[in-house]
């Protein structure tokens, strides 16, 4: 029997390897020969399909040529969104037009609607002794300087919303001009009728006479009365403030807008020869002016 099963063994194992070698090579010659994986285990086909890979980096990360960039874009959105600052010609214009808009005459509220000629006498506070004043004319419905600005002395006590005879203030308040001026000179050219005034015209302020607070020409009236004629060089030039006219007695008399010497006033306005000639001359009964006494903080009342 073992001689049989030697004698039979190389049979079999023959027969196995053959069995074996027959497998093998069946299962070798099925993967070498199917067509699918050629595609996968085989790179140089890629390039068979060369537009994918360029047409997929350019929509994801553009060229700042075609796109900006995020911060870019960030920036661009940020300017569109705030609003544009004017060009400076569009600010010049807007500068221009506030200057007209916002001028101390526009700021005036009580204004006659048929006065065109308007002059504002203001000062820093009640006390003070100085002022400014200046002058504006109305065209086209807005308030234009008719001159710069000009330097100005008012009553030795300031301004008073409460005036009295003899109190050396000078009464807050809008109001008109009388409709003759005065002056010891010729008349320097105004549109006003003018009255050179002459031995004994005489301003009456007497409280306690008829003619309070009015040109009179003959013997003194009486009380603090000025003789026009004899008063140098203030009233070379002059014209008169319509302050208490009717007259209240005791109220304040002979507030007028003339010649300075240089000091503070009983209580009128006084500029310099040249400005006040300037300001006489330029008054238009025809443009029915105003004058206005303020301190600045207090002119949007009037």
């Amino acid at each position: 029997m073992p001689v049989d099963q030697d004698g039979r063994r190389p049979t079999l194992v023959t027969f196995g390897v053959l069995t074996l070698t027959l497998l093998l090579a069946a299962g070798l010659g099925a993967c070498s020969t199917k067509p699918e994986p050629v595609p996968v285990t085989a790179p140089p086909t890629a390039p068979e399909s060369p537009v994918a890979p360029v047409e997929v980096p350019a929509a994801v990360s553009p060229s700042p040529a075609v796109s900006p960039s995020p911060s870019t874009t960030s920036a661009t959105s940020a300017t569109s969104a705030a609003p544009r600052p004017p060009s400076a010609a569009a600010a010049r214009s807007a500068g221009t037009a506030g200057t007209v808009a916002q001028n101390d005459a526009s700021r005036l509220r009580t204004l006659p609607a048929n006065t065109t000629q308007v002059v504002i006498v203001q000062t820093p506070g009640r006390s003070s002794t100085t002022a400014t004043l200046q002058a504006y004319a109305k065209a086209g419905g807005a308030w234009r300087p008719a001159f710069p600005a000009m330097p100005a002395r008012i009553g030795g006590n300031g301004l008073s919303d409460d005036k009295r005879e003899g109190d050396r203030t000078t009464p807050t308040g809008m109001y008109s001009f009388d409709a003759t001026m005065y002056g010891i000179a010729a008349n320097p050219g105004t549109k006003f009728a003018y009255h050179r005034v002459g031995p004994d015209d005489w301003w009456n302020e007497n409280s306690d006479s008829p003619g309070y607070n009015t040109f009179h020409h003959g013997p003194d009236p009486g009380g603090p009365s000025e003789a026009l004629w004899q008063i140098s060089p203030q009233y070379t030039h002059l014209a008169v403030i319509r302050y208490n006219m009717p007259a209240t007695p005791h109220r304040g008399s002979g507030i007028f807008l003339h010649q300075s010497n240089g000091n503070a006033t009983l209580g009128c306005v006084s500029l310099a020869r040249d400005h006040l000639v300037s300001v006489l001359r330029w008054l238009d009964p025809a443009a029915n002016p105003r004058i206005v006494l303020s301190p600045t903080a207090a002119l949007g009342r009037y």
